[in-house]
């Protein structure tokens, strides 16, 4: 679903308090629901979520469905008027289930991913013959629903960078739902020469640890963005980046680990060592 813009968030060792803290859950599959999905969940991305007081696990949230009708994650049809959304059978958790994993289609764009690494992946295929595969939640962020990693940090330089190459595209941050975006004055994709590096925002400490490959997601149709598959494609063709020592893939921002929390505001200074 759509998030909020915070002025000021926690930080805790799983990343900002309250994100991703509720999923959904396919009760027929088992499957977290994910737009990486698009198959099945892109309607999700008209959906949003804010918390109506303080964030946080189990807090309550209110859901904006399409068409500005509100529910309330304590309300009782929450999973009803849900899955009406959703056209499929979902529950709202606050907790992952054992084993949780989402389905990820991976679209056919020349130097997204290492082609022996999807296809070592590959569960099914859609009707189009696209490879799908079912991928763990929460990797390197245990029990929680993060895709991967705690956080993600975006620069607007790479921002910048992406248009230029891509000038037609829309390049909104909301695209790429990053869980920080860094305004800095220089040219390029600066942040993938963070990796390694400490980040300070703040008074939190994050350690970077590895680009962010990029999905799907990036191309689908959301509130006030058009569906463009060229987001992806300028990526591949601009920014592959190793991961994790398994190949090169299409990547924009990096994925950082917390090591000291506290609480991140707009305007924090950043600095890299």
């Amino acid at each position: 679903m759509q998030g909020e813009l915070p002025a000021q968030a926690a930080l805790g060792t799983m990343g900002l308090v309250g994100d991703r803290a509720y999923g959904l859950v396919d009760l027929e599959t088992g499957a977290v629901a994910s737009a990486k999905d698009p198959r099945r969940w892109s309607s999700l991305l008209a959906v949003s979520a804010r918390y109506p007081g303080e964030p946080g696990p189990t807090r309550p949230v209110t859901i904006t469905l399409p068409g500005g009708a509100e529910v309330s994650s304590a309300d009782a049809d929450v999973d009803e008027r849900l899955s009406e959304v959703a056209g499929r059978r979902v529950a709202l958790r606050s907790t992952p289930p054992e084993g949780a994993a989402y389905d990820e289609v991976w679209p056919r764009v020349e130097g997204l991913a290492p082609d022996e690494l999807v296809a070592s992946m590959q569960t099914g295929e859609t009707d189009d013959g696209e490879p799908v595969s079912r991928n763990a939640v929460g990797l390197f962020a245990a029990g929680t629903f993060q895709d991967l990693a705690p956080v993600t940090l975006l620069t607007t330089a790479s921002l910048r960078t992406a248009k230029e190459l891509h000038p037609a595209g829309d390049w909104d941050p909301a695209r790429f739902r990053m869980t920080m975006l860094i305004d800095v004055d220089d040219d390029g994709f600066v942040e993938n020469g963070w990796v390694g590096r400490t980040v300070r925002v703040g008074p939190v400490r994050l350690s970077v640890f590895g680009p962010t490959p990029r999905c799907v997601m990036t191309t689908l149709a959301q509130p006030g963005l058009p569906a463009d598959r060229e987001v992806l494609k300028t990526l591949a063709r601009h920014n592959r980046e190793e991961y994790a020592g398994i190949g090169r893939f299409a990547c924009l921002g990096v994925y950082a680990n917390v090591d000291t929390v506290g609480t991140v505001a707009v305007g924090d200074a950043v600095e890299v060592s």
